[in-house]
Formats: structure tokens, C-alpha cells, sequence
């Protein structure tokens, strides 16, 4: 399931766009390390979700205390209306240029608001709509894939196509951090399915297969497609490898069937800090919101929205990751875990050092290794640590 979702098209969309952004080289080597990165997080995440048999939702109220980690979850529930007005921009901008070629004009509001009412309307169905529609979808998206294979193999040899690469505002650092923004909700949310998973061997494979292999190739194959092609937008793309007028079918029944899940999850994290809240109304406030995206046009910040994602939740993994394996690993196993404070300063200290270093790498100021997301990763981890270990060592010297 979890690689299934790599196969989208807001993935085939980084693709086209960091290889638009970076030169062609730059591209290739910074998509596989953060797709490394990207693993690693997912990895341990998979692993304390297969041992603790936690959800991420309990994983932060155990890291962040009960009262803290419903920052976390409207995080996530902002970061998931953002990629849900993305994939409504993407529909509505795809629909105006095949409206156009076919010589009708329609207003791009009116486009934009269709959009996010159907997809909103998917999500009050239910579960067994999104999966439906996923059902036939998903084909369709690895037939397109496919195609892009296919194309690439009589367009010469990969070195060629990477050297056709001409993009400057993207370094190795800032396609890295891209790659990890693109799927780093999803690699900090492992527990969800991997708690289900006997062992730490199928967590970690799990974690691979999502992250390292199916989501890189996917992104490498958008960005070679369009460098191979000359064309760099999606729809473009999609009309030069000859699927006509089904390459709209495609773009809106993809991002139809990941928008709903998108909602469906955020009406998730909203709802746990609004329990008491209808789930209907839940639903159509925050379909509302990330419709209310679109119309921000949003996609044209694709990547930095992808890049400020990395630095504010890369630091989560890091803080859960070290609270777990060296600090208070006993916490979240057993029975020990009802047990939970409101409050967890020093986590969310370690959140907000992490995120604030990032931040400063990113503006240029101040870097501790040139990628924002290992410099986030980084730091929330250290400080985390730091604040575990003095705490240790005082309680030490209490009782003695």
C-alpha cells in the first residue's frame, strides 16, 4: 500500500520539476540520496511501529505529551490540505489547456471549485469510494510510467539525457531536500501499517521498497521523461507519449483518488484536536481549506512548499527515532504508554531548534552539511539527546 501512493502523479510532477530546477546530474544523485534519507527515516519509523505496535498518532502523544502532539497532527492536517490544493491546481490547470486546444473558454475558478467538490464528496463517502477509484486508477498511472520507460529507451543513453539537464536554482542540497518534502509525511506515519508487521526485517523492507526504490524510480523516470521529451510540463509530457485527450482522464483520476486520501487523512489529524466535532462537518471544513489552496495557486510554489515540508517534519522522525531507541524506549512499550504527560518541552524545544537551523540553512546564514532536511534531521535529534541525557544525569545525582 505504501508504494502504491508513489505512484502519482504529484511524484511525476517533482520529477518534471526538479529536473526543470537543477542540472541533470544534480538531479540524478540528489533523488537517489534523498530517497536513501528518505528510507533510513521510514525505516526506524517502520521498526518502533512494529515493535511498539503504536500508530503515529499514540508514537507523538507518548514523544510530544497529549496536549502537544495536536500541534503535531493540525501540522500534518495543514501540510495534507496543502498537497490536496496542489493536486486541484494541477486538475484545473490541465483542464484549461485541453479546453483551450479544443476552443472553449471556461473560467478557471469554476474549474478549481468542481474539482475540490468532487474530490470533497468522495472523501464523505468514505474509504470503500477512494479505494474503488484507486483500483482503476492505479493501472492507468503505471501503464503511463511504463510508457515514459519506453519512451526513454529510444531517446539515447541516460548520460545524454542527463547532460541535457540546464537548470540553476536547485544544488544538490535543495533537490535533496525537495525529495525528502515530497514523501516525508508519509515516512514519519510508517507505524500506521508497519505495527501490523512481525519483525523489524519486514519493516525495514517495507520501507525500502516504498521509499528507496518504488518513489525514486518513479520521480527519476518523470524527470528523465521530460528531459528526454523537451517537454517539462505534465500535461505536455503526456500528450507527446500519445495519449490524447486520456491524458486529462489520467491527471484528474490521479489526482482524484490521492486528493480524497489526502483529505480523508487530514479530516484525521484535524478531528483529533477537534473530537467532538462531526465527522461531515470535519470533512467539508477542511475540503473548503485545501480548495481554498488552489485558489493561492499554490503549484507555483511546488518546490519550496516541498522543501519548507522536509524542514518542519524531517525533525519529528528525528525526536521519535532517538526518544525511542536511546532514552525512554520503555515509554512506548507494554502498558506503559497510557501513562502520558500533557506537555513535552524538551521535544518540542528539539522540534522547533531543528526547524529553526533548517530554516537559517536554507536562507543561507548558517549550515550544518548543505541539505536543510539532514541539517533539520540533525539538530532535533542532537538537542533531543542533549536534553535526555542531562535529564538522566540530574535524576542520577537526585537520588544519590
Amino acid at each position: 500500500m505504501n508504494a502504491s501512493f508513489s505512484l502519482s502523479i504529484p511524484t511525476l510532477l517533482g520529477g518534471l520539476e526538479l529536473a526543470k530546477s537543477a542540472p541533470g546530474w544534480t538531479f540524478l544523485w540528489g533523488t537517489l540520496a534523498g530517497g536513501v534519507l528518505l528510507s533510513m527515516i521510514a525505516s526506524c519509523m517502520g521498526v518502533i511501529g512494529s515493535r511498539s505496535r503504536l500508530s503515529s498518532y499514540m508514537l507523538a502523544q507518548i514523544a510530544f505529551g497529549t496536549k502537544g502532539s495536536l500541534l503535531l497532527n493540525l501540522g500534518f492536517g495543514l501540510s495534507l490540505l496543502g498537497w490536496f490544493g496542489v493536486n486541484i491546481e494541477l486538475c484545473s490547470d490541465t483542464g484549461m489547456k485541453l479546453l483551450h486546444e479544443i476552443g472553449v473558454d471556461a473560467p478557471e475558478w469554476l474549474l478549481k471549485l468542481s474539482a475540490g467538490c468532487t474530490m470533497t464528496a468522495t472523501t464523505l463517502v468514505g474509504l470503500k469510494a477512494i479505494n474503488r477509484l484507486a483500483m482503476i486508477v492505479t493501472p492507468l498511472l503505471g501503464m503511463t510510467i511504463l510508457l515514459m520507460l519506453v519512451k526513454l529507451n529510444g531517446a539515447g543513453s541516460i548520460v545524454s539525457i542527463l547532460n541535457r539537464g540546464s537548470g540553476t536554482a536547485l544544488g544538490l542540497g535543495g533537490v535533496m531536500s525537495a525529495i525528502v518534502g515530497t514523501a516525508v509525511v508519509g515516512a514519519v506515519i510508517m507505524p500506521d501499517t508497519c505495527r501490523f508487521i512481525k519483525g523489524s526485517r519486514g519493516a525495514i523492507c517495507v520501507a525500502i521498497i516504498a521509499f528507496l526504490i518504488a518513489s525514486t524510480a518513479v520521480t527519476l523516470v518523470g524527470g528523465l521523461a521530460g528531459l528526454a521529451t523537451g517537454q517539462l510540463d505534465i500535461l505536455a509530457l503526456m500528450l507527446a507519449l500519445g495519449l490524447g485527450a486520456g491524458a486529462f482522464a489520467i491527471v484528474f483520476g490521479g489526482s482524484w483518488t490521492l486528493n480524497a486520501l489526502n483529505l480523508y487523512s487530514a479530516t484525521l489529524s484535524v478531528g483529533a484536536a477537534a473530537p467532538n466535532w462531526p465527522r461531515r462537518l470535519v470533512v467539508l471544513l477542511c475540503g473548503a481549506g485545501g480548495t481554498l489552496f488552489a485558489f493561492l495557486h499554490i503549484l507555483d510554489f511546488f518546490i519550496p512548499f516541498l522543501i519548507y515540508l522536509a524542514v518542519i517534519f524531517v525533525p519529528v522522525g528525528g525526536i521519535i527515532i532517538v526518544d525511542f531507541f536511546l532514552l525512554r524506549q520503555a515509554d512506548y512499550l507494554g502498558e506503559s504508554y497510557q501513562n502520558k504527560s500533557y506537555w513535552h518541552w524538551r521535544a518540542l524545544a528539539s522540534w522547533a531548534a531543528g526547524t529553526g537551523v533548517a530554516v537559517l540553512a536554507m536562507q543561507g546564514i548558517f549550515t550544518l552539511t548543505g541539505t536543510a532536511a539532514i541539517d533539520a534531521i540533525l539538530t532535533a535529534a542532537l538537542v533531543h539527546g542533549l536534553f535526555g541525557w542531562t535529564r538522566s544525569n540530574s535524576s542520577k545525582e537526585a537520588q544519590t
